[in-house]
């Protein structure tokens, strides 16, 4: 077995990771990206509302979107499938989506050290500028086959 993996390509692992699992299920949608960020969607669904009365998705949805963006922008920044661990996720609200309406999570890996990668992100209903909430998250990089580590210092 090789002690190395394929580069990370969004286009091709987004739909592929997004497919199965929690994230799956949860129906979440690959968008795009950029060398740093990846943007995905959560659309609404009346099984992820918090409140049916107010008919607006609610706030567990939208974290786990924010955690599954933080880490696939970690790959893409440094093109490596690695495994990584949400050490700290803050979610700062700013106010409840809209009702029946689809949330897109934009992250960005902004600073990365050995062990440790940063992220930023943003979540909203196509317009940044008006978001549903900040976040701020740190994830620990965890060395197996691909050693980002070895990467990140050459």
């Amino acid at each position: 077995m090789s002690d190395t993996l394929p580069p990370f390509d969004p286009d091709t692992a987004g739909p592929f990771l997004l497919r199965s699992g929690h994230v799956g299920w949860l129906g979440m949608r690959y968008v795009g990206h950029g060398t740093d960020w990846i943007e995905l969607e959560l659309p609404w669904r009346e099984d992820l509302v918090g409140e049916s009365e107010a008919e607006v998705l609610a706030s567990g949805p939208i974290i786990s979107m924010m955690d599954m963006a933080g880490g696939m922008a970690i790959w893409t920044r440094h093109g490596v499938f690695q495994p990584v661990a949400t050490l700290d996720l803050r979610v700062d609200y700013q106010r409840p989506a809209r009702p029946r309406g689809k949330v897109i999570g934009r992250a960005e890996c902004y600073a990365a050290t050995r062990s440790a990668a940063f992220v930023r992100g943003i979540a909203h209903e196509g317009d940044p500028a008006d978001p549903v909430a900040h976040v701020a998250a740190v994830f620990m990089t965890i060395n197996g086959p691909s050693n980002l580590g070895a990467r990140l210092s050459a």
